[in-house]
């Protein structure tokens, strides 16, 4: 074999290397209701914003989904499909303890949407104040791994590269938990106890 072809089958194996991804997937235990599970910030890579803008509903007076998740850099339309006026405001974005200031995008009729662009990782507690026992959350994470359980607190995260990552996880009724993740294989399987 020449030294071209030599050169050109390693790049080939480089490449089949470098787009080969596997899966995170597990349960969630130890409290009731969904859980946003997520590869937190990888060290010297970022992730182009999806084209997609996924949906927040108002809807039978509720918000729909109760917990939306979305990578840096997603807008998001609110919609309000009910037959009353809604609002939508939070009062801030929680990232732990540090606290980014919130919005409010006013109050509009049925039928209509309104786009709103998250571009900090972070909770927005979502609220109307035309109703005020409406509640949501839109979960803002650093990167295009993430995931949100099963009414059984399953999940699995699509698509993950090889690697070593911090796996985190959020919650409405539980503390946040960390932990360690190495994906080597197809499937990777853990399982994550959340403490309330």
């Amino acid at each position: 074999m020449t030294r071209k072809g030599f050169v050109l089958i390693a790049v080939i194996a480089a490449l089949c290397t470098g787009t080969w991804a596997g899966s995170i997937s597990g349960k969630v235990s130890g409290m009731s209701g969904e859980s946003v599970v997520y590869v937190d910030t990888i060290a010297g890579k970022t992730f182009p914003a999806p084209s997609e803008h996924p949906i927040m509903d108002q809807k039978g007076l509720l918000f729909q989904p109760h917990i939306l998740a979305v990578q840096v850099g997603t807008t998001v339309d609110f919609l309000n499909s009910d037959k009353v006026a809604h609002n939508v405001f939070w009062t801030s974005v929680n990232q732990g303890s540090k606290k980014l200031p919130g919005k409010n995008l006013g109050t509009w009729p049925t039928g209509e949407k309104r786009p709103y662009k998250f571009d900090q990782p972070g909770v927005a507690p979502l609220l109307c104040n035309v109703h005020p026992e409406m509640a949501g959350y839109v979960v803002v994470v650093p990167t295009p791994y993430f995931a949100t359980t099963n009414s059984q607190g399953e999940f699995e995260i699509k698509d993950v590269p090889p690697g070593n990552y911090t796996l985190k996880t959020w919650s409405e009724e539980g503390k946040p938990s960390t932990q360690s993740v190495t994906v080597s294989g197809e499937l990777t399987s853990v399982n994550i106890t959340v403490s309330k």
